[in-house]
């Protein structure tokens, strides 16, 4: 007998091949696609084959099309679980970003779907009603599958405190070591699916990041004895591998693939041989079944991203990433303009997430808002001292190399085993330079805020996105504790709102930092 196991991750909300940077592109990713190469695989599998399926989650929040379900349109919240009973996924998994929307669009969205949320390392709080069990055992012709489902822990360090409200969140380690026995006893095979990758190597076992118990991964392969198949996910990286004797995937992001895992059984229901792969669904025509249900929501979203919200003067447009990081960009010195005025103040920091942030063209779009701007952030400001800024650049100057040709790259801290291009802020307020040539930690050159240097017990109010200002990104400098103040608007509403006050916006590059090479 062959046992299939198919698998989803981190599809964002990118449920058509577009990135909505315009209305005609079509890419190679998208949930559409993927949707309909699982459907094909289980039309073709042979009379011996079983076919599972997880979604492993991230599903419900990243893309244009989320936002516009969580904050302009809640009628579509239904259709994530349309689509999702329609491939008739076996069982589902909760991402770290189910929670951004918070409980009440979370709920929403899962209502009415027809197979369960599997989380052995969450407990709930009493009457959300979002988690099912913490694994699931299936049986096909005599074979007895379970599937234990498992979330990265690290959630609070990020999430919002009143999105995940009497919630805990433990070990997915802890929780494996106490469940996978008990599901061994009951079934043939034990698949584990975790919404986490891998903090280690998996040829080598070095740690490949700072061990903070966010992906817990390898250490699940090599210490929890009795898994069969692992499905990950959360660091949108294309795994299919055999790892400490199990086979394990990760997808990627936006629907790029499908993980499959195969195992091939004897008559005692014994694994004889392993293998795993990702399915990529470039070449994948979507289904009308699966068009159908979404095509008006579609049209909807594209009709959104269209409306005209202000004007720019000058060029906030960016076409070339590492030099707006390096140099600064009027698109950049905007976002922070946009952040201070929300929180009064007058030092501010933001990030240029990924190098598919195109900037604002002259007449600005809703379109150029959003896909900017990518992730649903609020604002937070944090009272901090002149030594915590100073490791704040410190940590950001850490994010360039000069490689062998003298020119300047982002660093492999900041590349491995994930690109981590939103863990590299551009500050407002302030006039700062970094040495290159010198070791890490003693980059930072020249600080100096309203003309004057800072001395490391100054105090400072700064404006951050929540994910930074809790310490997202190991920037062990900020933290909770040193919140003084909230704005419970997403980033999105922000900019819209102070484009609707200010309509034409000049574009100015402040030219605040200095790079020595």
């Amino acid at each position: 007998m062959k046992l299939t196991i198919l698998s989803t991750s981190d599809v964002h909300g990118y449920l058509y091949p577009t990135n909505y940077s315009q209305r005609t592109d079509h890419e190679e990713y998208g949930f559409l696609k993927v949707a309909t190469k699982i459907e094909q695989i289980n039309q073709q599998a042979a009379a011996d084959e079983w076919v599972i399926t997880i979604e492993n989650g991230d599903f419900i929040q990243g893309s244009p099309l989320t936002y516009f379900t969580a904050k302009k349109q809640a009628k579509w919240r239904s259709i994530y679980t349309r689509l999702t009973n329609a491939v008739g996924y076996d069982a589902g998994i909760l991402g770290n970003h189910e929670f951004n929307y918070g409980m009440a669009y979370l709920q929403q969205c899962e209502t009415g779907r027809r197979y369960p949320i599997l989380a052995a390392n969450l407990k709930e709080n009493p009457g959300d009603g979002v988690i099912d069990a913490p694994y699931k055992i299936l049986e096909h012709h005599g074979l007895k599958v379970g599937i234990l489902g498992l979330t990265t822990q690290y959630i609070p360090h990020w999430e919002q405190a009143d999105h995940i409200a009497g919630w805990r969140f433990e070990s997915a380690i802890k929780a494996a070591k106490k469940w996978v026995p008990i599901l061994r006893e009951q079934v043939d095979i034990v698949i584990v699916a975790y919404h986490g990758g891998f903090e280690c190597d998996l040829e080598t076992g070095k740690p490949s990041e700072r061990l903070t118990g966010e992906n817990e991964g390898y250490q699940l392969l090599k210490e929890v004895a009795g898994i069969d198949a692992l499905v990950t996910g959360h660091q949108h990286r294309e795994i299919a591998t055999i790892c400490q004797g199990v086979p394990t995937t990760q997808p990627g992001e936006k629907g790029k693939f499908v993980g499959a895992i195969e195992l091939n059984l004897n008559a005692q229901h014994q694994v004889q041989t392993q293998d795993a792969h990702l399915i990529f669904v470039a070449d994948v025509q979507p289904a009308a079944k699966f068009e159908n249900l979404t095509s008006d929501l579609q049209d909807d979203v594209e009709d959104w991203l269209d409306a005209p919200m202000g004007e720019v003067i000058g060029n906030m447009k960016i076409t070339d990433p590492m030099t707006a990081r390096l140099h600064g960009h009027p698109y950049l010195s905007f976002i922070n303009q946009v952040q201070m005025a929300a929180t009064h103040t007058d030092l501010s920091a933001t990030a240029l997430f990924n190098d598919e942030v195109l900037g604002y063209d002259p007449t600005v779009t809703m379109r150029n808002i959003v896909n900017s701007y990518v992730y649903p952030n609020t604002l937070v400001v944090l009272k901090i001292t002149g030594v915590d800024l100073k490791r704040a650049l410190e940590r950001c100057a850490s994010f360039f190399m000069v490689d062998s040709k003298g020119q300047v790259a982002v660093s492999a801290k900041f590349r491995e085993p994930k690109l981590q291009l939103y863990n590299y802020d551009i500050y407002s307020g302030i006039n700062y330079a970094f040495d290159l040539t010198k070791p890490e930690n003693q980059r930072v050159i020249a600080l100096s805020y309203h003309g004057k240097p800072v001395p490391d017990d100054q105090k400072l109010e700064v404006t951050l996105n929540q994910y930074r200002g809790i310490g997202g990104g190991d920037y062990q400098m900020f933290a909770a504790s040193k919140i003084v103040r909230e704005v419970q608007i997403d980033m999105t509403e922000l900019i819209s709102d102070y484009f609707a006050k200010h309509p034409v916006v000049q574009a100015v590059h402040e030219e605040n930092i200095r790079i020595k090479k």
